[in-house]
């Protein structure tokens, strides 16, 4: 099959050298915008996926946040080799090494409906979730590239609106394609082969959901594809210590990946246990689909807030703002654990509006001054979100060991305790 044309030279080429230049490049910018619309979208449906896949396998809630625990594993094990491939291969090629991935991820999907079998669904989502960690690696550092260096903090948090942007539209979408589908009856009530048909059945609504997906990226991965060599000079310090982890001995990029760590592990725990929480009787009694379409608030709180966010935080200090959300986030899992009806509902679903501005803000305070390490910092990052593994299995614990979601949530409140306490360190900009 014939390579897909060059493009690069009919445009000019853009000359990249690590973190310390920026360039002017409106159609990347564009490019980088859909990339974090897609990996956000995608991320946010395993919100959708908890519940379906808790009914379809009679899952306690630690089994449940399995679904997390392996997605998010992805980030601990694909992100410095991510980092080394993109230093490697460059950024244009590295999103479609990502984008293909991603692909391979969604089409996994199939073989596990066949057989009905959970783990399957599991290697799906860690496969998806290392393409994912690949496109991330390429897109946070090269955000910080396209503009100048003095605006990275808004450019950041605008780009991240469009993560939000995906984050918001498909848990809606994908509450009515995979949470409309539930049957009548429940696994619990069915056993042997009836059990396996009545999963497989069920699951087709997740594979017709994902092989759309896949159709998307197939085209996305073409068009970055043409744009290969729009980027060419690019730079990264060879010189990395032990993959990198050496930029952890440096107090506020270390400080900054923990905090990366506890921000992912709150905000997706939250996330995944919404709809569980708002179907409680003590919340708002909600069937699971309506509360699965209230997911999308959630969600679109931490879009709206981030176009906000990039506005404020020209006059105000980044680290003073993020000290201010992440002590609004914690006011309000207080309010929404010690209330009830709607009230308890919606404090929790606010809490999305505090998120807005934390991953985009901890990344770019922790990064400052990195220089032409961006990469090594983004991989390290990355890793960092493996809390999205740790924090919500360990959420799910508690809630099983509790037999309270309420009690559970006290544990992304810590987390937000810690990020408050980093925004005040990195109030002033890095020396």
């Amino acid at each position: 099959m014939a390579l897909a044309p060059d493009i690069s030279s009919s445009t000019d080429p853009v000359a990249v050298e690590g973190q310390g230049t920026h360039v002017d490049a409106p159609e990347l910018r564009l490019f980088v915008m859909g990339l974090f619309f897609i990996f956000g979208g995608i991320t946010s449906l395993n919100d959708v996926l908890i519940p379906k896949l808790k009914e379809l396998f009679t899952l306690n809630y630690t089994q449940a946040m399995l679904i997390q625990f392996c997605f998010f594993a992805a980030y601990l094990v694909i992100g410095i080799p991510g980092a080394k491939l993109v230093k490697k291969i460059g950024y244009m090629r590295g999103a479609v090494v990502g984008l293909v991935t991603m692909l391979v991820g969604c089409l996994l999907f199939i073989p596990a409906s066949q057989q009905a079998v959970y783990g399957l669904f599991l290697l799906a989502l860690f496969v998806l979730a290392s393409g994912i960690v690949i496109v991330q690696v390429v897109a946070n550092p090269l955000i910080s590239l396209l503009g100048k260096p003095e605006t990275v903090h808004s450019r950041l948090t605008f780009a991240q609106a469009f993560n939000s942007l995906g984050t918001t539209v498909f848990p809606i979408i994908g509450s009515i394609l995979i949470l409309g589908s539930l049957a009548t009856v429940s696994a619990d009530q069915l056993s042997g082969v009836e059990l396996d048909a009545y999963r497989t059945a069920e699951s087709q609504a997740i594979v017709h959901g994902y092989l759309g997906i896949a159709a998307a990226l197939t085209v996305v991965a073409g068009a970055v594809w043409l744009f290969r060599n729009r980027l060419q000079g690019e730079k990264h310090e060879a010189r990395a210590g032990v993959a990198g982890f050496d930029l952890l001995g440096r107090p506020r990029f270390g400080f900054g990946a923990l905090c990366i760590f506890l921000y992912v592990g709150a905000e997706v725990s939250i996330g995944s246990l919404v709809v569980n929480y708002l179907m409680q009787p003590g919340v708002m009694a909600l069937p699971e689909q309506a509360a699965g379409k209230l997911i999308g608030l959630y969600w679109g709180g931490a879009m709206i807030g981030r176009f906000i966010g990039s506005g404020v935080m020209r006059v105000v200090s980044p680290g003073k703002l993020l000290a201010c959300v992440a002590i609004g986030a914690i006011t309000l899992i207080l309010i929404s654990t010690n209330t009830t009806g709607i009230v308890s509902g919606y404090s929790l679903l606010a809490i999305g509006l505090m998120n807005a501005i934390m991953f985009p803000t901890i990344f770019s305070l922790a990064s400052e001054k990195l220089g032409s390490r961006a990469a090594d910092g983004s991989g390290i990052i990355n890793v960092a979100i493996f809390g999205g593994a740790v924090v919500p299995l360990a959420t799910g614990i508690i809630a099983d060991l509790t037999g309270s979601l309420a009690t559970a949530l006290l544990l992304p409140a810590l987390c937000y305790a810690v990020i408050a306490a980093f925004g005040y360190y990195a109030r002033r900009p890095a020396c």
